[in-house]
């Protein structure tokens, strides 16, 4: 009894410390309710909005929050931090990645591990999302609340864990959604707070997850890649870019995923800004030989 107590303890630190020792969990395949118990808490609460009500201000918070880390997510946490594909200064790095974490989905060194770990395996036994291995629902969010997939894999980024203001971010991934979870309420209350961070990062986290669970199946594929990665036109709006994911599977080291012109890529016209502003450089372009094969 005593033991179990520990290991429940143990879990819940791991809300609040995602690097603590001995989080009491073994690293199996299955769901840890204790350690997912605020993610459910996070979609029961954007029932609240019918009891908060709607504004003109709470739906632009909550549609401008969206872009803003939607953007953080696509352009740093998966084309810069998951790929390289452009180069920036180490304070603009940590600018995005503190944006990008405001999306509770977790820190920028665990996103970056997994992703690379997609690539590596796409659609094959060690593919821990995907959905032609183990079925949508666990493709699209259960990986994520089992406790094998819980910890960052360090290997994985060694290019990023020399910087310890990253490490830090990784580690407290908490921190700053919550920081903006009250900044909201005090700025606008309870309807704010719905609107601006449930609503909004629910809809972002669940559009995110689409790559995983639909791009692999739904849509067209321009280039035979040795997976099922799809190329799909509404969750390229949806996720800025992020749709054209056969284009990405060809040549992920391109920032630009929409590889041609009709092909919208809303991530790739944001950092094109950035890189105009001298935030960012080098961006990477498919190579020719790619787009004349098409």
């Amino acid at each position: 009894m005593v033991e179990t107590v520990k290991k429940k303890l143990g879990r819940l630190i791991l809300w609040f410390d995602a690097g603590a020792a001995g989080g009491g969990a073994e690293l199996t395949d299955r769901v840890d309710w204790v350690r997912v118990l605020p993610f459910i808490g996070m979609h029961l609460a954007c029932a609240a909005v019918f009891w908060v009500g709607w504004s003109s201000a709470a739906l632009a918070a909550a549609f401008g929050l969206y872009a803003i880390r939607m953007f953080a997510i696509t352009g740093f946490y998966h084309r810069y931090f998951s790929h390289r594909t452009f180069k920036t200064s180490r304070v603009a790095q940590f600018v995005f990645a503190l944006i990008g974490a405001s999306s509770v989905q977790r820190g920028p060194l665990w996103w970056a591990a997994h992703h690379r770990k997609h690539h590596r395996h796409s659609d094959g036994e060690n593919d821990v999302h995907s959905p032609h291995q183990h079925g949508f629902w666990w493709s699209h969010m259960g990986w994520i609340t089992s406790p094998r997939n819980f910890p960052t894999d360090f290997d994985e980024v060694r290019d990023l864990s020399r910087y310890s203001e990253l490490r830090f971010l990784d580690r407290f991934d908490i921190i700053v959604p919550f920081v903006l979870a009250v900044g909201l309420f005090l700025i606008g209350g309870a309807q704010l707070l719905v609107w601006g961070f449930f609503v909004s990062t629910i809809a972002l986290f669940h559009c995110t997850c689409f790559i995983n669970s639909l791009a692999h199946q739904f849509g067209t594929q321009r280039y035979d890649t040795g997976d099922q990665s799809r190329n799909n036109f509404l969750l390229a709006l949806l996720t800025f870019g992020e749709g054209w994911h056969n284009n990405h599977h060809k040549f992920p080291g391109s920032t630009r995923q929409g590889f041609f012109w009709w092909e919208i890529d809303l991530t790739f016209y944001g950092l094109r800004a950035l890189e105009a502003l001298g935030v960012i450089k080098d961006l990477r372009q498919p190579p020719k030989r790619i787009l004349g094969s098409a």
